[in-house]
C-alpha cells in the first residue's frame, strides 16, 4: 500500500466533485480480492466505521479482512466535514424525550467517548491529521426561538455535557448574540486518518481488498462480484446504508444531500472553532436543515474555511425550485453573510443518513438468527463519532462483552410513539415528492437534443432508462429502476450519478451501486450512434 491515488480518478470519490480531504490526502492505494480466503471477521466497507472496528478487533487479536468497493474513503467518510462534536444534530432535549434522562446521558457519552478513542488512536499509531480539540459554537437560525438555546443547555447539562450560554461568537460577522459554547470540540483531516488506520490494521496482520465489491451475503461470509469468496464467523456490514436490509431499516431512516463549499481565508482571519445554526424551522422537513462551519490549513498564506449545508432529500433537489447546483449558490450567499471568506476552492455533497429518532443503528442486523451479521447505518450527521461508536461497540458483541450502549443503539429498535411524527412526515413526503417531481416521458427528439454532461429519463418500447451524454458525446444507458425497490432514479446534474428519491440509493452513470439499500448495479449499456429511427412513430 504505498501508491497513493490521484483524485481525477472516477472512483475516488462517490460524485463528480473532489472534496478537499481526497484531494490533498488521496486513498492509499490497495488491491482487489484476487483468490478465496478464511478470517475471523469480514467488514465491508472502508470508511470511518468498518475501518475503526477492524482496527479495535486486530487490537484484541481478531483476524479481519476489509472489503470495499471503492477505494479507501470513497463513500460518504470522503465528503465528510470532519466536526467531532459532543453538541449533536439533534438536540439533547429531544434524545430526552425519546431516550430519557438516562438515554440522553449514554449518548453524550458514548459520542465524548468516540472523540477520545480517535484522540488515543492518533496518539498511540502516530497519525499525522490534523486533529486539535476546539470549542464549537450553536447559534440561533432566524426561524428559531431562543428559547431553543435555553432548553438545550439544560438538556445538555443534565446529560453531562459542559456548555455554557455566551454572549459573543468569535469568528462571524455579526459576533454579538446568544450562543451555547460546547467545550473540546475536536477536527481532524479524515483522509489522512483513515489512512493511518489502515497502515495500522495492516501492521497487526489485517487484510484490505478495495475494488472488491460484495455481491453476496450468506450465512458463511461474503463473495465477491468475481466469485472469490471470504469465509468468516462474524460479517459487519458498514457501507453507509444497509445493503442487508429490502424494507426494515431503510423505511425508518431518511436520506438527505448536503452541500458544502471550501474558501480563502487569511491565516488567522477566523479562530479555530466549529460553528453550527440550529436549522431552518420554515423548512417544511420535519428534520431541519442547518448550517456548519469549520476551517483547516491549506497553504504558508491561507486557510480554508468549510462552509455546509442546504441539505435536501436525496433525489428531490428541485421540488422547490432549488436545483442541486443552486445549492452552492445558496450556501455561499449565507457563508458570505456570516463569515469572511474568499475564492471558493473546492465544492462537493455528501449524503446523510437521518434516522426517525435521533441516534445511528449499530448492532446486530434486525433477523439475524445466526448472531453472526453486525451492522452501522444512521449516521444523523455526525458520521465520526457515530462511525466511532460502532469501531468500539460491535467489537465488544463480537466477543461477548457487555456494553452499556449496546440497547441505546439497537437497530430493530423502533419508537413510534416518541418519534412516529418524524417516520409518518418523512415517509409520507418522500412518497409525495417522488410522484410530484416523476419525470414525463420524453420523446426521441428530446433525447436528440440531450447537451453533453446532462441526462434524463426516457421512455422506449415500454421500458423507462437513464440516459447520460458524456462530454465526448458518447450515450450511457440503464435501467430507470432502482435495484433496490424499483423507484425510478432521478438525474443528479451536480454530481452526475442516478440518485433514487426513495430510500437514498445512488448508482454511478454507467449504473455502479455508489450508496445502498441497493446493492445490484442498473443495467447498462452505451451506445455511440444510436439508431433514434428505429424508435421514431
Amino acid at each position: 500500500m504505498e501508491t497513493k491515488l490521484k483524485a481525477t480518478e472516477d472512483i475516488i470519490t462517490s460524485g463528480a466533485h473532489v472534496s478537499l480531504w481526497t484531494d490533498t490526502n488521496p486513498s492509499v492505494l490497495s488491491q482487489p480480492l484476487k483468490k478465496s480466503i478464511k478470517t475471523d471477521a469480514v467488514i465491508i466497507g472502508g470508511g470511518i466505521a468498518g475501518l475503526t472496528v477492524a482496527y479495535t478487533l486486530c487490537k484484541r487479536g481478531v483476524k479481519v479482512a476489509v472489503v470495499e468497493d471503492g477505494y479507501i474513503g470513497s463513500g460518504e467518510s470522503g465528503r465528510t466535514t470532519a466536526h467531532l462534536v459532543t453538541s449533536l444534530d439533534d438536540r439533547y432535549y429531544k434524545i430526552e424525550k425519546v431516550y430519557g434522562e438516562e438515554g440522553a446521558k449514554l449518548a453524550a457519552e458514548s459520542h465524548a467517548a468516540a472523540i477520545d478513542y480517535i484522540e488515543r488512536i492518533i496518539q498511540d499509531e502516530h497519525i499525522e491529521c490534523d486533529f486539535k480539540r476546539i470549542d464549537g459554537y450553536l447559534f440561533l437560525h432566524p426561524s428559531d426561538d431562543e428559547d431553543a438555546l435555553i432548553k438545550e443547555k439544560d438538556a445538555a447539562l443534565k446529560a453531562g455535557i459542559k456548555v455554557e450560554m455566551v454572549d459573543f461568537i468569535p469568528g462571524m460577522h455579526r459576533q454579538e448574540g446568544k450562543a451555547l459554547k460546547f467545550p473540546r470540540q475536536g477536527e481532524f483531516h479524515i483522509m489522512k486518518y483513515l489512512n493511518g488506520l489502515c497502515a495500522a490494521i495492516l501492521r497487526m496482520g489485517g487484510e484490505i481488498f478495495t475494488e472488491t465489491h460484495a455481491e453476496k451475503i450468506e450465512e458463511n461470509g461474503i463473495v465477491s462480484s468475481d466469485g472469490f469468496a471470504i469465509a468468516a464467523d462474524h460479517i459487519v456490514v458498514a457501507t453507509n446504508a444497509p445493503i442487508t436490509s429490502m424494507y426494515n431499516l431503510p423505511l425508518k431512516q431518511f436520506a438527505y444531500r448536503s452541500y458544502v463549499i471550501a474558501g480563502l481565508i487569511h491565516k488567522g482571519e477566523a479562530p479555530e472553532a466549529l460553528w453550527w445554526d440550529t436549522g431552518d424551522h420554515d423548512a417544511h422537513s420535519d428534520i431541519k436543515p442547518y448550517h456548519y462551519v469549520r476551517s483547516a490549513p491549506y497553504n504558508d498564506e491561507y486557510d480554508l474555511l468549510i462552509s455546509g449545508g442546504e441539505d435536501h432529500p436525496t433525489g428531490l433537489a428541485g421540488g422547490n425550485g432549488s436545483s442541486e447546483e443552486h445549492r452552492y449558490d445558496k450556501l455561499e450567499a449565507w457563508t458570505r453573510d456570516h463569515f469572511p471568506i474568499g475564492e471558493i476552492v473546492y465544492k462537493w455533497s455528501g449524503q446523510v443518513m437521518e434516522t426517525m429518532d435521533c441516534l445511528a443503528y449499530i448492532g446486530r442486523s434486525p433477523g439475524d438468527t445466526h448472531h453472526h451479521l453486525y451492522m452501522v447505518t444512521g449516521d444523523s450527521g455526525n458520521g465520526m463519532t457515530h462511525g466511532t461508536i460502532a469501531g468500539m461497540l460491535i467489537p465488544d458483541l463480537i466477543l461477548g462483552v457487555a456494553n452499556k450502549w449496546k440497547d441505546l443503539y439497537e437497530p430493530s429498535r423502533f419508537k413510534f410513539f416518541k418519534s412516529g411524527k418524524t417516520f409518518l412526515k418523512e415517509n409520507i413526503d418522500t412518497l409525495w415528492g417522488y410522484f410530484k417531481t416523476n419525470p414525463k416521458n420524453t420523446d426521441v427528439a428530446q433525447l436528440k437534443e440531450l447537451k453533453k454532461g446532462e441526462g434524463i429519463i426516457v421512455k422506449l418500447e415500454k421500458e423507462k432508462y437513464g440516459v447520460y451524454r458524456d462530454e465526448n458525446g458518447m450515450l450511457h444507458w440503464v435501467s430507470a429502476l432502482c435495484t433496490h425497490l424499483k423507484c425510478i432514479v432521478k438525474w443528479n446534474n451536480d454530481e452526475k450519478t442516478w440518485d433514487c428519491p426513495c430510500h437514498g440509493s445512488r448508482f454511478s452513470y454507467k449504473g455502479e451501486v455508489m450508496n445502498g439499500p441497493a446493492n445490484d448495479a442498473l443495467e447498462y449499456h452505451t451506445e455511440k450512434y444510436p439508431d433514434f429511427d428505429k424508435w421514431d412513430k
